[in-house]
């Protein structure tokens, strides 16, 4: 059994992503998970073997099928760890490993997948941090640990892999790490997201970047 699985939670589309209002509308802000989505799936379709979306939103599930992904209805009052307990055990039995990715790191075809799935082979535990202390991936077996999202995530992961004695390895990626939730995040996009989904949809709504001179590292405006 040689087989890695990619497991992408994905919660809803409709108001989702609200710190990104005003500067996109809803309409927009659904547009722009979508294009994130695509992305983020393009990039693990070149290695592993299925990518499962799991949701109990029709409309996720809907657009997923359309990218031909394989998806799975997420069960009643469920949240986002036992809703990827559910999908680990699905994919138990099947997959050697499992990748756990969130849908809105657009960048991630910039991060060297394919080392990282090739040093799973001979590491328990592999996690990749996101801004903030949570985490943007993780790969082990199914079931390996409890997962842990929301908050100060990247902590708890590695407290509970090192309790199993898995020897966490971190991975550092500033692509990795973004994760997009604020209009500097846009900006970032629209610096490094060449041929990305993500950054096409960005200059279609006028997005610029410049550097800041203020508080912030960049000037995201519309033209």
């Amino acid at each position: 059994m040689d087989d890695i699985y990619a497991i992408i939670p994905v919660s809803k589309f409709k108001n989702a992503k609200t710190r990104l209002s005003p500067f996109l509308t809803e309409e927009e802000r659904e547009k722009l998970l979508k294009a994130m989505l695509h992305d983020v799936t393009d990039t693990l379709k070149k290695h592993v073997d299925r990518i499962f979306i799991i949701s109990r939103d029709e409309e996720v599930l809907s657009y997923a099928e359309k990218l031909n992904l394989d998806t799975i209805l997420e069960e009643e009052n469920s949240n986002l760890n036992k809703a990827l307990t559910q999908a680990m055990k699905y994919c138990r039995g099947k997959a050697r490993k499992i990748i756990i990715v969130p849908s809105d790191v657009p960048l991630i075809g910039k991060t060297n997948v394919q080392m990282l799935i090739d040093a799973s082979k001979s590491l328990d535990f592999i996690i990749v941090p996101s801004k903030g202390g949570g985490t943007n991936m993780i790969i082990m077996k199914p079931l390996a640990i409890r997962t842990r999202f929301e908050g100060f995530s990247y902590k708890e992961h590695v407290t509970a892999a090192e309790r199993k004695k898995l020897n966490p390895q971190v991975h550092d990626s500033f692509f990795m790490a973004l994760d997009v939730n604020t209009a500097e995040d846009l900006g970032e996009i629209m610096i490094h997201g060449e041929k990305t989904h993500t950054r096409k949809y960005l200059k279609e709504l006028k997005v610029t970047v410049e550097p800041s001179r203020g508080s912030e590292r960049l000037e995201v405006t519309r033209g």
